[in-house]
């Protein structure tokens, strides 16, 4: 029989034992999220040292021509960071509405259908590659595109628009739907209790109480959004210019790292600027996790 002291220590040496891995693993994911900027901001940082170009240039610039093999040129995103903002942000107005009904739907409307049929299909949705939705986009959503609006192209803002709202839907849905099924019963009750019907209780009760959760999944949505990169650059046409309307092709951050970072030299202008909005999107990404930690404090606050 092993001794209850025995017993004792080993418990102690297993806790501490488990904290230990758990702390290594923590601090490596913290020195590899550093490593990762640091090793960004650094690559990023020749367009304006070796180049001399200032931040304004590289931010607000209209002409993007960046010079290859120690040539110097033009380096402005603008044309590529407010396609970004413009594609996400379409894509976001699509989807929400949908995403926020299939989540009522899914919590209240038919809590059975929504677990058994719904809840694997948002699954399926997401694990389905990007590249699928790129190609279904160029083989089906574009030439419709084309068709009904009577264009030469459908290569437009409103085609990678309509591929990103299918992308993000499932997000936005599962986390919208986590949210109100995470709102106390007893608020439900004491709603029909005052005498609401089942909508006056969703609109007034359930969704305001579920706002900070709804608000992390569409946050959630939109940098998944921006930062897509294969599926809408093959549908938007890729053309470095502002988009006149949502049926003019345009370009994106992302879009434009993908198609040009494996064909540029090393240490040439072309190539640092890549790295700087590679940094751009990172620090983008980064201003969206502070969104969400904002919204989930507020949400806890509020309860």
């Amino acid at each position: 029989m092993v001794s209850a002291e025995k017993k004792s220590g080993r418990k102690i040496r297993t806790e501490y034992l488990g904290r230990i891995i758990v702390t290594i693993f923590g601090v490596l994911i913290i020195l590899l999220t550093l490593i990762i900027l640091g090793f960004l901001g650094y690559k990023g940082s020749g367009t304006f040292l070796n180049y001399g170009h200032t931040l304004s240039d590289f931010l607000f610039g209209k002409k993007f021509s960046p010079g290859e093999a120690g040539e110097s040129g033009l380096v402005g995103s603008a044309v590529f960071i407010v396609g970004s903002l413009y594609v996400s942000g379409l894509a976001l107005l699509i989807s929400m509405p949908f995403s926020i009904a299939v989540a009522i739907f899914i919590s209240d409307i038919s809590p059975k259908i929504g677990k058994s049929f719904l809840r694997p299909v948002l699954e399926i949705f997401v694990g389905i590659p990007s590249v699928v939705y790129g190609w279904i986009g160029l083989s089906v959503l574009v030439p419709f595109v084309a068709s009904v609006f009577n264009l030469p192209y459908g290569f437009s803002v409103l085609s990678a628009s309509l591929v990103l709202a299918v992308m993000i839907f499932p997000t936005i849905t599962s986390v919208a739907t986590d949210a109100l099924q995470a709102v106390p019963a007893e608020y439900k009750e004491a709603s029909y209790g005052l005498g609401s019907t089942r909508w006056q209780m969703i609109w007034r009760v359930k969704l305001r109480s579920a706002i900070p959760g709804i608000l992390t999944g569409i946050v959630l949505g939109l940098a998944r959004a921006f930062g897509e990169a294969l599926a809408v650059a093959m549908v938007i046409g890729q053309s470095n210019r502002f988009a006149k309307n949502v049926l003019s092709p345009t370009n994106t951050i992302t879009a434009v790292i993908t198609s040009n970072m494996g064909n540029t030299v090393t240490g040439s202008e072309f190539n640092d600027v890549l790295w700087s909005m590679a940094f751009l999107l990172l620090l983008i990404s980064l201003v969206f996790i502070v969104l969400i930690r904002v919204i989930g404090r507020k949400g806890g606050t509020n309860e």
